[in-house]
Parts: structure tokens; C-alpha cells; sequence
């Protein structure tokens, strides 16, 4: 009798326990459910850092399992911020306007609102006419589509014309670097319609919500990235078992002798790089809103490059590490960055840690490039009995 999938993974079911009981915990401790031992801003970031550990997994599937070292896939995580954001601003904007001018003398025309909604929006900008790209923010469901379909076309095209072409290693890297950086520049532009270096803001309000307080909606958004990243794992974890998983571990040892052997490699890696993409675009869609503003900076090429970093140190070609990398390293920028670390005086000098965290970071991924080079997942690898060793 053929065995389930849980059956043979193991490690699977192990995490969506572990991940069923962390997200009953905060929930229990959180200021929604009357506990306040945990604040709402902190249920933010732990809603945030779930998001940054999905796009991770994305980004160790397409890296650590097939072998493409994009330096773009956070991109993708920003465009899909941007797809719900443009939502999520047309619509508080619209509620804005309405209650601003219910009290008119003569009620307004749609074109009036319509009128007055672009320039509340795009006034930053010196403009009030709505752009093409702005043409279905008025819908959630088109908006919803966009956060897929955008990411996943966009990285179909340029994966075709890359795969096709046969560039690999060092040079595909520097093309989706590229990528990454055409797009934070055309973001960049007040002319492109999505309000250039400003960004967008103000979206935690989330329209028609206005009556439920901060901390209930932390909450149901940490549901929601708990929820998604769970099927994440699942979702991945499945790709990389079995036959498809082995061909594109192969892919990533030997291309050309799989290519030899008649795969068709070019599809293989297509697919991985897209819906990895498209996965990535997802968890931008849900870290957004609890961040409250997204801007071209988020998908600078850096960001990308910070994401590879999560991934190394978590441990790469294992689903887990790159939940845990993410998961430290978001922690910890929080803690440094946000002021909670105490200063070291040196006397000569005091070393601050929102200056300084950064060089910690790229110190411990050198260390562990040399000392612990299967990352902090690999550490699981000494709980295993070897070969030889009693079970």
C-alpha cells in the first residue's frame, strides 16, 4: 500500500503543528483576545516576518532546490504589495471623498468623485487624472487577479527568454538583477502613476473595516500570512518531492546531463521560476497592509540580495531553513534597528546598532559561509543518527 504524502514527509506535518501552535499562542497573548501580553505592533511584525518567510521558501525553492540564483524575486514580493495597495487606496480615498461632499447642496456627479479621488491620490505628484495602470483598482477581484497575474507573467516572459537563450549562473543573476533594478527605476518615476518616491500609504485602514480596532486586524492579518504560509510549505514541499522534485535537484547538480538524458529543462525551470514568483507576490500582498506603506525602495535590487542572505544563513535546499533564516533575521532587524538593543560604549566609541546592524548581518553570513556552510538548518543534520549509529 503506497504511502501519503505526510507519511513520507514527516517533517511536513511537524511544522504545520509547530506552526498551528505558535499562531494559537500569539493569538491567546495578543491585545485582541484580552490578554495585551503581546502588543499590537508586535503582532504586526510577527505577521510580517510570516510573509518574509513564504517569499524565503520561494526564494530557496528556485535557489537552493533548482539551482537559479535570482536576485529579483522580491520584486515580485513588491509587485504584489503595489497590486492590493492601489486597492487599498482607491477605495479609502473613496469613502473619504463620498463623506466629504454627501453634505453638498447639489450631490456630485461620479465624475466628480471620480475627479476628486484622483486628486486626493495623485496630488503629491502634481496630477489628478488616473493613469491606465490604476484602470480596475476600483475592484478587489481584479485587483486579487493582479497580484497573480502580474508577477506570474512577468516572470514567465523573462524566464522564457532567458531559459531559452541557455544563460546560467553568475550571468542569469545579473539579468534578474537587472529586472530588479528597470523596475525600482520605472517605480521611481512620478510619471509612471503610482505616486513615484512617495509610494503608497495608509494601508492598514482597510476599507470598510474602519469600525474594528488595530488589534483585531493585526490578528486576522496574522491568521491570514500564518494561513499562508502553511500552504506554502505544503505547496512546496510537494513540488520537491517525488519525480518533479528529483529533476529539479538534477537540474541544479548536472543541467547538461539532464538535458541529455531527453528533460525538457528549459519547461522545469520555467515553471519553478514562475510560481515561485507568484507565491513571493502573494506574501507582498499580505506583509503590505501590515506594514502600512510600500515604496520603489522595498524592490530595490538590495532587497533581493538580502533575501538570498535569509536564505543562506537559514540553510539552503531545505524548506525550513529558509523559514528559519528569514524568521532570525527579521527578528533581529527588528530588535536592532528598532532601538531595543543597547549601545556599546567603547569609550573611543559607541558602537549603535541601527548603524552597525547591518555589518553584524554580513558578518554572520560570512561565518556561516565558512564555518556552517549548510546554514543553521543544517544544525538538524547532528540530531540524526549516521550511518552505523544505533536508531
Amino acid at each position: 500500500m503506497e504511502r501519503s504524502f505526510i507519511a513520507k514527509n514527516p517533517s511536513v506535518l511537524w511544522f504545520l503543528l509547530g506552526l498551528a501552535g505558535f499562531t494559537i499562542v500569539i493569538t491567546i497573548l495578543s491585545e485582541a483576545s484580552g490578554a495585551a501580553l503581546i502588543s499590537t505592533s508586535f503582532v504586526k511584525t510577527l505577521g510580517k516576518t510570516l510573509c518574509l518567510c513564504l517569499v524565503a521558501i520561494a526564494m530557496d525553492v528556485v535557489w537552493g532546490y533548482c539551482g537559479i540564483l535570482s536576485l529579483g524575486h522580491f520584486a515580485f514580493f513588491g509587485i504584489g504589495g503595489y497590486a492590493i495597495g492601489m486597492w487599498l487606496m482607491y477605495a479609502r480615498t473613496e469613502d473619504i471623498v463620498i463623506a466629504s461632499l454627501e453634505n453638498a447642496t447639489l450631490p456630485p456627479t461620479p465624475d466628480e468623485i471620480t475627479n476628486a479621488i484622483g486628486t486626493q491620490i495623485f496630488g503629491v505628484v502634481g496630477s489628478s487624472d488616473f493613469p491606465m495602470i490604476w484602470a480596475f483598482s476600483h475592484s478587489l477581484t481584479l485587483q486579487l487577479l493582479a497580484v497573480a497575474l502580474v508577477p506570474g507573467l512577468l516572470a514567465l516572459v523573462f524566464g522564457w527568454l532567458a531559459f531559452r537563450s541557455r544563460v546560467t549562473g553568475v550571468y542569469l543573476s545579473i539579468l534578474t538583477q537587472a529586472m530588479t533594478l528597470a523596475l525600482s527605476l520605472y517605480f521611481f518615476q512620478n510619471d509612471t502613476g503610482l505616486r513615484g518616491n512617495n509610494g503608497l500609504s495608509g494601508l492598514q485602514n482597510i476599507p470598510g473595516l474602519e469600525a474594528v480596532s488595530q488589534a483585531t486586524l493585526s490578528l486576522w492579518f496574522f491568521w491570514a500570512s500564518a494561513f499562508a504560509l502553511g500552504v506554502g510549505y505544503v505547496l512546496f514541499a510537494w513540488i520537491t518531492a517525488g519525480k518533479l522534485g528529483s529533476v529539479i535537484r538534477a537540474i541544479r547538480d548536472n543541467e547538461a546531463r539532464v538535458r541529455f538524458l531527453g528533460y525538457h529543462v528549459e519547461s522545469y525551470k520555467l515553471f519553478v521560476f514562475t510560481i515561485t514568483a507568484i507565491v513571493a507576490a502573494i506574501a507582498g500582498a499580505l506583509y503590505y497592509p501590515q506594514a502600512g506603506i510600500i515604496n520603489p525602495a522595498e524592490i530595490a535590487p538590495i532587497a533581493s540580495i538580502y533575501l538570498a542572505v535569509w536564505v543562506a544563513i537559514g540553510g539552503r535546499g531545505r524548506l525550513y531553513g529558509a523559514v528559519i533564516g528569514a524568521a532570525v533575521v527579521s527578528l533581529m532587524s527588528s530588535w536592532f534597528t528598532g532601538g531595543k538593543a543597547p549601545d556599546i560604549n567603547l569609550g573611543f566609541y559607541v558602537i549603535g546598532w541601527t548603524d552597525w546592524w547591518l555589518v553584524l548581518l554580513g558578518l554572520t553570513f560570512v561565518a556561516v559561509t565558512l564555518f556552517f556552510p549548510k546554514g543553521i538548518g543544517g544544525l538538524f543534520d547532528l540530531l540524526q543518527p549516521r550511518k552505523g549509529d544505533a536508531p
